[in-house]
């Protein structure tokens, strides 16, 4: 993943690999923040951090990315190969699929439309590689706010399915499906 900027209504997006090591303070303050409960990592400490960013940064399959908003950290976002992590048997993976999971960064000066912002930017993101033919997302059924982000980029929830840390909506979202509703949006 590369470093390319996408310009939206609230500034610009860019995206860099995560480095463990120098991004786990950051990292802490924002998977252990209580608006970050759905990451499932507030019991986390610093090393815990560390170690599993430093488990995704070795894994073949599995990638994590701080993404910065007009030059500033503001998202981690991490992408996936479903058919090997996180939903391996629990659906009939297809080529060009990519899984991907983000966090917005705590703020107390919110700015309106930026989640939405921030899930458009992701999508551009993984779809700037012409092998994402469909992102896969697997939300906690409680999580409403990311059902209602990720319908208005084009998801549509395929299946409820039981995983061993929640029950969550399989959702997916084609490359057609994205660019339509982010069109109609714009």
């Amino acid at each position: 993943m590369s470093t390319t900027r996408t310009a939206t209504a609230v500034g610009t997006f860019t995206f860099r690999p995560l480095d463990p090591l120098a991004d786990s303070e950051l990292v802490h303050s924002w998977v252990t923040h209580p608006k970050a409960a759905f990451w499932l990592m507030q019991d986390h400490a610093l090393q815990d951090v560390e170690r599993d960013y430093m488990a995704i940064a070795a894994h073949e399959h599995h990638d994590a990315f701080i993404g910065l908003h007009d030059g500033e950290p503001a998202v981690l976002m991490e992408r996936y190969d479903p058919s090997k992590v996180e939903l391996v048997g629990l659906y009939d993976a297809r080529p060009g699929d990519v899984g991907m999971h983000f966090l917005v960064a705590p703020t107390d000066t919110p700015l309106h439309g930026f989640t939405r912002a921030v899930i458009t930017a992701v999508m551009e993101e993984l779809f700037r590689d012409p092998q994402t033919r469909r992102v896969v997302v697997e939300p906690d059924v409680r999580n409403k706010a990311v059902h209602a982000l990720n319908e208005a980029v084009g998801f549509e929830i395929a299946t409820r399915i039981a995983k061993p840390e929640k029950d969550a909506y399989l959702s997916f979202c084609t490359r057609e499906q994205f660019f339509a509703a982010v069109g109609a949006a714009r």
